[in-house]
């Protein structure tokens, strides 16, 4: 991965626990960066952990991104804690549908969007209330390449990422003038735990998704997490209001 130099930033990353998340908050602190490491699952302790004993700055911080008082407050301790908040990455979400849509649950429409939208737009609220006072800042949200194509069983996951991309758009035009820069990365499929569950459990072939790749493989959390430290830096310094797809090819046939 390039070596960025992000000493004295500090960055924020929900659903850090694990996953792209916990590749992330790695990288930011590999990159110098403090951390703070956002997840329900107390998990997440164990990341932070990691990057203090590696020699870096690390906090974890226990919340619900549907609930806005926690999200207010974990951006609140962020900045009482490190002084600032310069790079945030909201990549809390869930993708646990398998159905077509007409078989689809109301409940699980409810979690997914609490969690993939809601979630998003409390983070976002939160981290631009702080960048704004401080004129600077980068967002970082977790899209999909189901948020831009459709998602055969994946109706609900596919709206929800379609809702983050517009969220983006919308608050990039809104804050680039005062120096917020606001993106989306929309993966494709990625190898994590939750990936290997769905193929254990038979809910998915991975010779079928491999070759809806035309790079013919699973992508990488490592490959994500660069990605988000590249738009973080200087060198996409007039990039915003993009989603950009790491998706070895996936949504270019």
């Amino acid at each position: 991965m390039t070596k960025y130099d992000f000493a004295g930033r500090t960055a924020l990353i929900t659903g850090a626990a694990g996953g792209i998340g916990s590749a992330t908050a790695l990288a930011f602190a590999h990159a110098g960066a403090n951390v703070v490491v956002a997840d329900i699952a107390d998990s997440g302790a164990a990341v932070a952990a990691d990057i203090n004993a590696g020699g870096g700055r690390a906090v974890f911080i226990r919340c619900d991104v549907t609930r806005t008082a926690e999200v207010q407050a974990l951006v609140e301790q962020t900045v009482q804690t490190f002084g600032a908040l310069d790079f945030a990455f909201n990549n809390a979400g869930i993708e646990e549908e398998h159905a077509r849509l007409g078989d689809s649950d109301e409940a699980l429409f409810d979690r997914m969007m609490a969690i993939n939208v809601k979630g998003v737009w409390a983070c976002m609220r939160a981290e631009i209330q702080v960048m704004q006072a401080q004129k600077r800042g980068v967002i970082i949200n977790t899209a999909s390449v189901a948020g831009l194509v459709g998602a055969p069983k994946h109706a609900i996951y596919g709206a929800s990422k379609h809702a983050v991309i517009g969220l983006t758009k919308s608050a990039a035009a809104e804050y680039g003038r005062i120096g917020i820069r606001i993106n989306a990365v929309c993966p494709g499929v990625i190898r994590t735990a939750m990936y290997e569950r769905v193929v254990a459990q038979g809910l998915a072939d991975e010779q079928g998704i491999r070759r809806l790749h035309p790079i013919g493989r699973i992508g990488e959390v490592g490959e994500i997490a660069g990605a988000v430290l590249w738009m973080c830096s200087t060198e996409a310094g007039f990039m915003t209001g993009h989603a950009m797809t790491v998706d070895g090819g996936m949504t270019a046939v």
